[in-house]
């Protein structure tokens, strides 16, 4: 039952997604005047306390081979892509957590396969790689 439950919030939430990224907004004229076509954030955030955070979960090694991966297949400068580290996210249930501008996708990863495969698809690309991404409703 509340796999059924939570089949559907993502299936509504995706077909929110969807619409999103199909219908003609300001999110095209958004990206016509940002200087990246698409920016990821890593949180890379230290909780102090042992408290469970982004950081005890690889997040550094994480944006370390996003980027790498990145700059290989040419994706990094003006224009094109941007891969940064940020302070938390507030997402910390959902950990590690990335998110990608401008669609504000949000993705939770395990492996750097899963981030070659955000590389590859989303942020090369523009495909939303759906199996990865965080809930709506997780936060902290």
């Amino acid at each position: 039952m509340v796999t059924r439950c939570l089949a559907d919030v993502v299936t509504g939430w995706l077909l929110k997604l969807v619409a999103m990224n199909t219908s003609p907004s300001s999110s095209s004229t958004a990206v016509a005047n940002s200087y990246y076509e698409r920016h990821i954030f890593f949180c890379t955030n230290q909780r102090e306390a042992g408290k469970e955070c982004c950081a005890h979960q690889g997040a550094a090694e994480a944006f370390d081979h996003c980027k790498a991966q990145a700059k290989a297949l040419g994706l990094l400068g003006a224009g094109k892509v941007r891969v940064n580290k940020a302070g938390c996210l507030d997402r910390c249930a959902g950990g590690p957590i990335a998110v990608v501008y401008p669609e504000a996708v949000w993705y939770t990863y395990v492996d750097k396969a899963d981030i070659d495969e955000i590389v590859a698809s989303h942020l090369a690309n523009g495909q939303v790689v759906t199996r990865l991404l965080t809930p709506p409703d997780v936060g902290r």
